[in-house]
């Protein structure tokens, strides 16, 4: 009498997740948000600032003592700047040493790095922060001004974005385009409507 071969079932394959533009996505990750024409990356970096600040995680943004963003912007869009701690240096070389201190504290689950048109951090720096984000399980973002098909900051870098407005149906939207990606790959995308600065309206 033969016997019944047993039937086997493989295992469901859970479909593969689409990455967001939040801070769980980000975490542990050096990330390039750069700007091109209609740029929106403060807004971009800003709506990290905000999941961080929901989630009762700490945000640091380290700028140049020439730039800053625009204060009263940042508290209309729900910022508490109370809550955020911001520094100015000089150049961007202390830019990065600023940033790396932040992450090694262990203090902050976001620092965002606003950097001047044609800079960047010193690679030891990158390297040593990328190893201190993936450890402290910090977000590092580094704000850049250029056209998206340029190169990015480092081979180091895990996510290129560029981040843009546009106008659709009567209402401005926010448009992040991940232009490289190590984990997800690239090609996605995220779109919020949200007012954009006073300048725009």
């Amino acid at each position: 009498m033969a016997r019944a071969v047993p039937a086997f079932t493989l295992p469901a394959i859970a479909p593969q997740r689409t990455p967001t533009w939040s801070l769980p996505d980000l975490t542990g990750r050096l990330i390039e948000l750069s700007a091109g024409a209609h740029a929106a990356h403060l807004t971009a970096a800003f709506s990290l600032v905000l999941d961080a600040q929901f989630s009762g995680d700490r945000a640091a943004w380290v700028t140049l003592e020439q730039s800053s963003f625009f204060p009263p912007d940042a508290a209309d869009g729900g910022i508490d700047l109370d809550a955020l701690a911001v520094v100015r240096v000089r150049d961007a070389r202390l830019a990065g040493r600023a940033a790396d201190h932040l992450v090694r504290s262990g203090g902050f689950g976001l620092v965002v790095i606003d950097l001047p048109k044609g800079h960047g951090v010193p690679v030891p720096l990158l390297t040593r922060m990328l190893g201190t984000a993936r450890q402290q399980s910090v977000a590092v973002v580094l704000l850049t001004k250029k056209a998206p098909d340029a190169p990015s900051l480092h081979s180091l870098i895990s996510l290129r974005a560029e981040a843009r407005w546009q106008r659709r149906d009567g209402r401005d939207e926010l448009c992040v385009r991940v232009l490289k990606d190590k984990r997800g790959g690239p090609g996605w995308s995220h779109v919020e409507v949200c007012r954009g600065p006073a300048g725009l309206r």
